[in-house]
């Protein structure tokens, strides 16, 4: 395995990038597939022209994040690449770029909601599913520079230390 990079999305990338979610998808048993291999290329395809894709490659794609402006649209890495730092190296890299992040993840997702608390966000909103595709309830994280997801999530709830 050569050195991991982490670089902008190009063309080439949405089958790769397109794969990644649609085994993500088919790995977590609880989330509908509602999107076809071919639906999920294109639609990665779009974010990559729209210039909101980074990519993890060590020689291949390991995984990727798309992010408009503050808002985290999705963060996936490869099966055999989970576990291995590769989305703390994409969030890192979204954080150098901006103050602020926000992002939803499914609360069916205990992977992620303990992935996203260690990386220092904080939970500031829960839905029944309503606002989403998939019809999941979900939680709305965000992240702040400089400021301590533990503390933002006591002021939030009234909660002391």
């Amino acid at each position: 395995m050569s050195r991991l990079v982490i670089r902008d999305g190009e063309p080439l990338d949405a089958g790769a990038t397109g794969a990644i979610l649609g085994q993500s998808v088919r790995d977590h048993r609880w989330m509908p597939q509602l999107y076809s291999e071919a639906e999920n290329i294109a639609h990665l395809g779009r974010l990559i022209d729209l210039g909101w894709v980074r990519v993890a490659v060590d020689g291949v794609i390991r995984g990727f994040l798309a992010r408009e402006g503050a808002y985290v649209h999705a963060l996936y890495v490869a099966r055999g690449a989970r576990g291995s730092g590769i989305g703390r190296r994409l969030i890192e890299d979204a954080k150098a770029q901006v103050d602020q992040l926000e992002l939803h993840t499914f609360e069916a997702n205990a992977g992620a909601r303990r992935f996203y608390l260690r990386m220092g966000f904080a939970e500031a909103e829960r839905s029944d599913g309503a606002r989403n595709d998939e019809g999941l309830p979900d939680i709305r994280y965000v992240w702040q520079a400089g400021r301590d997801a533990t503390s933002a999530s006591r002021q939030r709830t009234g909660a002391s230390a």
